[in-house]
């Protein structure tokens, strides 16, 4: 009766064909429910086990499953926190050991001797393709976290959460331009984003590098040029331009913003910060500064992106057009690294208008590589570009949050400001109308009411 009543505990060993049949769903069993050969046809000691980390495993599962539309923000700032991703990464890893040893232990109880000489392989290879997967993808997983840990420690700040000015958050955006023929780093493109915190709409304001008499808001360059920037031709660097105030704090008087360091920051960057706020009129809660030498290991580390091109342009820093052996025809292409910061960054035969132009449309470009499962793919070498790329003063604990905002924003159309000729001329710039125009655009009038007709 007993060997009638439990069959997979205890089958007809003669059988090869009852056997078989067995094996296999034995093995299925493992993979669909961890644990259950175990209770069924082995040690129930260890079954139980597996099955309690398998409903464990299934409820986080179900739980983030709810989070993800009840509560997305939150779900989004529990993966991009250091310490929660090394304690995932420590269940990964455990759940990983526990497929092992169920999917040995299944391996066992098939008693693979028994079944059909011609399932033999099939059933010990499934077995053994089946724990992998599990296994493995646990192990990668764990990889993926601490591989994330350390990028986000690397690059971004510990601190709290601030609220948005006015329902929006300002966030200043600097492309530095290293180079070997240059004393420090020094902005080439400087926007500043500003996104609605509730909808995720942005106007993105596009500053260009050679405005002049730049205003600053209060604080120690406010105090040293109320004129503005370079006003009578005064400065301590040799040009004087709106990218030229990171270098001149940078390199003649960092002591001007002494807590920029600890605040994750530095004090060419406060200064750029002081001068973005005098000029659009808004308050800037952070930065981000891509340094665009560094960011063609991040665009190779992506695969590549495909730009648009409108215009023939050439690439390198020649000094006659004619002697460039190589342009970027109009049309798709698709470029590495080395070709697309040259494409973003080529000075001749254009203006620097231009250039911002082609800027936009590399960030805008390399956004688009940024999906899900590129990410996945490439990750380890996306994070180590990254870390050498990017620096922020945004705190880790912002991160939930901004995803879920961008997730928005990527849904809705950008309003583009761009402060150039003939709009703006940057010899004699008008601080005011910007002010207003950057006003206007970020804080839309609402539409009047039209008055209904009376009867």
């Amino acid at each position: 009766m007993t060997s009638v009543a439990s069959p997979i505990r205890y089958p007809n060993t003669t059988s090869s064909e009852v056997m078989t049949r067995r094996a296999w769903w034995l093995v299925v069993l493992n993979f669909l429910l961890p644990g259950s050969p175990q209770v069924l046809a082995g040690s129930r000691r260890l079954g139980r086990f597996g099955l309690v980390t398998t409903f464990i495993l299934w409820g986080i599962v179900a739980l983030l499953a709810v989070g993800w539309f009840i509560a997305r923000t939150a779900v989004y700032t529990m993966f991009s926190t250091s310490l929660t991703l090394w304690v995932i990464a420590i269940v990964l890893v455990f759940y990983a050991v526990v497929w092992v040893i169920l999917g040995l232990d299944t391996l066992r109880l098939v008693r693979l001797v028994r079944t059909a000489p011609s399932a033999r392989a099939w059933i010990g290879g499934l077995t053994a393709v089946l724990m992998l997967f599990l296994s493995v993808g646990a192990g990668y997983g764990a990889y993926l976290a601490t591989s994330a840990s350390g990028f986000l420690s690397t690059v971004f700040q510990a601190g709290p959460s601030v609220p948005p000015i006015d329902g929006k958050y300002n966030i200043l955006l600097l492309g530095g331009d290293a180079g070997p023929d240059r004393d420090g780093l020094r902005p080439d493109s400087i926007s500043v984003v500003s996104i609605d915190s509730t909808t995720g709409k942005a106007v993105m304001v596009g500053l260009p590098r050679d405005l002049q008499y730049a205003p600053f808001s209060p604080g120690p360059m406010a105090d040293k040029y109320p004129d503005g920037y370079g006003y009578d031709d005064v400065c301590d660097v040799d040009v004087c331009q709106l990218n030229s105030i990171y270098t001149e704090v940078e390199l003649k008087s960092p002591e001007m913003y002494p807590d920029a360091a600890a605040l994750g920051s530095e004090p060419g960057i406060e200064a750029m910060r002081d001068a973005a706020e005098g000029i659009t009129g808004l308050p800037i809660q952070y930065f981000v500064l891509i340094d665009m030498q560094g960011f063609s290991d991040l665009i190779d580390a992506l695969g590549g992106v495909d730009i648009q091109v409108t215009d023939r342009v050439p690439l390198g820093g020649d000094e006659e057009l004619n002697g460039v052996a190589e342009w970027f025809e109009p049309g798709m292409q698709h470029m590495d690294g080395y070709h697309a910061t040259w494409y973003a960054r080529s000075r001749h035969g254009s203006s620097d208008y231009d250039r911002m132009q082609r800027q936009r449309q590399l960030q805008d470009a390399v956004l688009k590589q940024f999906n899900p499962a590129n990410v996945l793919a490439k990750f380890q070498g996306i994070a180590s570009a990254g870390a050498q790329v990017v620096k922020t003063d945004i705190p880790q604990s912002m991160l939930g949050y901004f995803v879920d905002l961008a997730s928005k924003t990527k849904e809705l159309p950008v309003t583009n400001l761009e402060m150039v000729p003939p709009d703006v001329d940057p010899t004699e710039p008008d601080y005011g109308w910007i002010q207003q125009t950057v006003k206007t655009a970020v804080f839309p009038p609402s539409p009047e009411p039209t008055e209904q007709p009376t009867g």
